[in-house]
């Protein structure tokens, strides 16, 4: 018998407005019981759980996420990401179109946008 990943747990500051911000970053709903303050906020179908703790993180996250975007290109999604609150860490695009950008969310978690499907399609 084996086991199944049922949620990928994320500890932070402030579960709610960071489940909010990956809410919007997927395009998936919050739990529908999820709201401000709360402790935990779940986003089911992302595989994605949110979890308050009190003691900050030390050092760089061993885990990201790498996004590929699928109905808009890499720069539109960087930019997407930005006004949601994203911050640019560094940017690894090369003039022939290849690489990605390295963004941060708002408590710092780092994160990879990748070329768009249709820019990967492209060659």
């Amino acid at each position: 018998m084996t086991s199944s990943l049922r949620h990928v747990t994320i500890g932070c500051s402030d579960a709610y407005a960071l489940g909010r911000f990956w809410s919007e970053v997927l395009g998936r709903p919050l739990h529908e019981d999820d709201r401000p303050g709360d402790e935990e906020a779940l986003i089911e179908d992302a595989g994605l759980l949110f979890v308050t703790v009190q003691e900050a993180g030390s050092g760089k996250n061993r885990i990201h996420f790498d996004l590929q975007p699928q109905d808009r290109t890499r720069e539109e999604e960087v930019e997407r990401l930005l006004a949601l609150g994203a911050v640019l860490v560094a940017d690894r695009r090369r003039p022939d179109g290849t690489g990605w950008a390295v963004l941060a969310d708002p408590e710092g978690n780092e994160f990879c946008v990748e070329r768009g499907a249709a820019e990967r399609a492209a060659g």
